[in-house]
């Protein structure tokens, strides 16, 4: 099946249309290069109709901008959401173990039973990677296709137009875009993964650094609070 960039804008809330009319051609040969993965036997991850599903988050409702680098290359994880996985995937990824661990240390929270963080995404969280597709198996291997200037377009009109949100960025490239932020509150810290998160991401407390920042901003606090995990092996 061909994909074109009508296909990928599907989901997106028209609130973002504007800025990514801008980025109308880098769409399309976007959609260009994931069609030549496919002529080549190599298919990409999330689902077309998932893949810009982040956006779906009407613009003025952004809260919270969560960014992180790309999608999980696990066929069946990926969802479109950053860090977000299907509600049965067990046991979930590693990198999403780590954030509820961080989670339950920063809020006292128990240890959720899903990966779904749709709940949060309902609340104004914009669960963004910088780069929106992934090769399975390949973590990384869409990098540098064009998603790079996307996801940086959203972040400048998440900063023209939004009434007051705080960014959380999580690793390297999520960091790159810091620079762009102007006044929004911002916490740095290195990714979630198992390769990094003793390195400074465990005891940020990004959670209630982002309500704290919320309320300075006169804004609704996030409740992160997610369904309990069941008393079960993993």
């Amino acid at each position: 099946m061909i994909v074109t960039s009508d296909d990928l804008l599907a989901p997106v809330h028209e609130s973002w249309h504007a800025c990514l009319a801008d980025q109308r051609d880098v769409l399309v040969d976007v959609a260009g290069f994931l069609n030549s993965q496919r002529a080549a036997g190599r298919d990409f991850l999330p689902a077309t109709d998932l893949v810009m599903r982040a956006l779906s988050v009407p613009l003025p409702e952004v809260r919270v901008l969560i960014l992180g680098q790309d999608p999980y290359p696990t066929p069946g994880h990926a969802v479109g959401l950053a860090f977000s996985v299907a509600p049965d995937v067990s046991p979930v990824p590693a990198s999403l173990r780590n954030i509820f661990t961080e989670l339950s240390a920063d809020l006292a929270v128990p240890i959720p039973e899903s990966g779904d963080l749709t709940p949060w995404s309902h609340q104004g969280v914009l669960l963004l990677n910088r780069v929106l597709t992934v090769a399975p198996g390949e973590p990384g291997s869409h990098r540098g296709r064009g998603w790079e200037s996307i996801t940086l377009a959203v972040v400048r009109e998440l900063v023209r137009v939004s009434p007051g949100f705080v960014a959380v960025l999580w690793g390297k490239p999520a960091a790159q875009v810091s620079f762009e932020l102007g006044a929004a509150p911002a916490l740095r810290s290195p990714h979630p993964s198992p390769l990094s998160a003793y390195r400074g991401f465990f005891g940020s407390r990004p959670f209630s650094w982002a309500n704290r920042e919320l309320a300075r901003l006169g804004r609704e606090p996030v409740d992160w609070s997610l369904p309990a995990e069941r008393s079960v092996s993993r």
